[in-house]
């Protein structure tokens, strides 16, 4: 994919070299045991901080969050099922995909028939490990090929979990920020808690981490716009709770997830349908030159569905490639740096900017002379003669002039006209050179 600059409020910013960048993190990162609470997320943050300001919290384990509480911090020093000959079954030091997320501790010898319960494998992918937890529900158990379990023989197996559930840990959320001139907000938010998948979902946490060291590096925006790195469901719940009292700031949102595969965008909107964030996404998705999908709200997936609460109803869509459970790989060890690539990752991060981009420009301008069109041709906006059909700028600032009443903003001028944003954006800032619009 050509490294064009993407322009956000004023200033290039050139992803060029963004695709290895993310990539590069990635492959620092898969290996993490990454979940609800723990040194994996940590670690993750850590990476991520090396080349961008993230403000960290600790949210001490037993804290109530509406409906849910903080749980116990999760640690992992060795499991593994042992055969009756002497060989590792599954081990957890191979991969954390193999250990049940959240297992409880277990030391014990079981016959085969006792240690099947506890096994859980794909019957459709024999060769792939599937990715399971019990956050909620003190269970113990093991993932790994089906092919492997069905291989299994007669005999007492001995099985080893030594874990830990610390009641006096913490849940790890990490937050880069990057202040804007005014007090409203743009959240963008990403899961954090899945070990060893790629697409799902450390490429979102890579994509967000380029995203804010892009931002940071634009310089000063309009909006604040706020990046956050938390484990699902209970993550995005502690943020809005400790941020009850500031959610009327927050302008537009994208929750971002599934972003390096090889399949097109998929936008899921808002639980209102026609937020900003909304109208924004469908201009950019517009002519996005792979085609995308823009789909209604549902209420499961990911992150977006806690913001989108009937107690919140903030403006966040959802933003993916190939959404979660409709990829086979999903959730699967299948799931690995072979699925993703540079140019998906640095598609999905330009989709994301030029949305920012829109938003940013976004503005309800009024005319200076509203009795009539006036005269651009003395002004040097227009090269038509008479009778002439005028090109695509000059149709844009005839748009613009036309709606320019404080009513209207320029997303509405885009969406009446069916001409690109960038147009109409160069428009109105032609005709307020000219003194022509005020904002």
């Amino acid at each position: 994919m050509p490294a064009e600059p993407t322009r956000v409020t004023g200033m290039d910013v050139t992803v060029g070299d963004s695709g290895q960048r993310m990539l590069a993190l990635m492959r620092e990162t898969f290996d993490l045991p990454r979940s609800l609470t723990g040194d994996g997320v940590r670690g993750t943050l850590a990476a991520v901080a090396r080349s961008v300001p993230v403000e960290v919290t600790e949210v001490p384990s037993g804290t109530r969050v509406f409906d849910w509480t903080v749980p116990p911090e999760w640690r992992v020093r060795e499991a593994h099922v042992t055969a009756p000959d002497g060989t590792r079954v599954v081990d957890a030091a191979a991969s954390p995909l193999h250990l049940l997320g959240y297992s409880v501790p277990v030391r014990q010898t079981l016959s085969r028939e006792a240690l099947l319960p506890n096994l859980h494998g794909l019957a459709d992918r024999p060769a792939a490990t599937p990715y399971r937890t019990s956050y909620w529900e003190p269970r113990w158990g093991f993932c790994l090929p089906q092919r492997d379990i069905d291989a299994l023989g007669d005999g007492d197996y001995a099985v080893l979990i030594d874990t830990e559930l610390d009641p006096e840990g913490s849940m790890t959320v990490g937050e880069i920020v990057v202040p804007g001139v005014t007090s409203e907000e743009v959240l963008i938010s990403t899961p954090v808690c899945h070990p060893g998948l790629a697409n799902d979902n450390l490429s979102g946490v890579a994509v967000l981490a380029e995203l804010g060291r892009l931002l940071h590096a634009a310089g000063p925006l309009r909006r604040t716009h706020r990046i956050l790195f938390s484990p699902g469901t209970i993550g995005p719940l502690w943020w809005l709770h400790d941020n009850l009292s500031r959610l009327d700031r927050v302008h537009a949102g994208l929750a971002v997830m599934c972003a390096g595969d090889p399949g097109p965008i998929t936008y899921r909107r808002t639980r209102d349908g026609n937020q900003t964030v909304d109208r924004a996404m469908a201009l950019v998705l517009a002519d996005h030159e792979t085609g995308a999908d823009i789909r209604p709200f549902l209420p499961w997936g990911g992150d977006e569905r806690q913001y989108n609460s009937p107690g919140f109803r903030l403006p966040i869509g959802a933003l993916t490639r190939t959404p979660p459970g409709e990829y086979p790989e999903n959730h699967t060890s299948d799931d690995d740096m072979s699925l993703v690539s540079a140019e998906a990752l640095t598609d999905t991060l330009r989709v994301i900017l030029d949305t920012i981009a829109v938003l940013e420009h976004d503005e309800r301008p009024v005319s200076i002379n509203p009795h009539g069109e006036p005269q651009l041709g003395r002004r040097g906006l227009t090269n038509r003669r008479g009778g002439e059909k005028g090109n695509q700028h000059e149709m844009a600032m005839l748009w613009v002039l036309n709606l320019a009443d404080g009513d209207h903003s320029l997303m509405d001028c885009a969406d009446r006209s069916g001409l690109p944003f960038d147009v109409i954006r160069s428009a109105a800032d032609d005709l307020r050179a000219a003194g022509l619009l005020r904002s």
